[in-house]
């Protein structure tokens, strides 16, 4: 919808009131995303979701590992 609009000249300003968002947040999605397909998009966010979850576990693990180191040395 909103691409359609811009197509057609609407400016910047009225497609975002109209999307019920700031032109500072259309201006910081246009610049990570750029000209990005839909699928594109969708395929970011679900490696960062990934991602994010990846490193939790990873930090979880360091502090078993040093938890574990710990008890091995008798300091519990």
């Amino acid at each position: 919808m909103a691409v359609e609009e811009q197509a057609r000249g609407t400016e910047n300003e009225k497609v975002c009131r109209k999307l019920v968002s700031s032109v500072a947040t259309y201006h910081r999605l246009n610049r990570e995303y750029g000209v990005a397909k839909t699928e594109t998009v969708k395929r970011c966010k679900e490696l960062e979701k990934e991602n994010t979850r990846l490193k939790k576990l990873v930090a979880e693990q360091a502090l078993d590992m040093d938890m574990l180191k710990d008890v091995n040395r008798g300091k519990w």
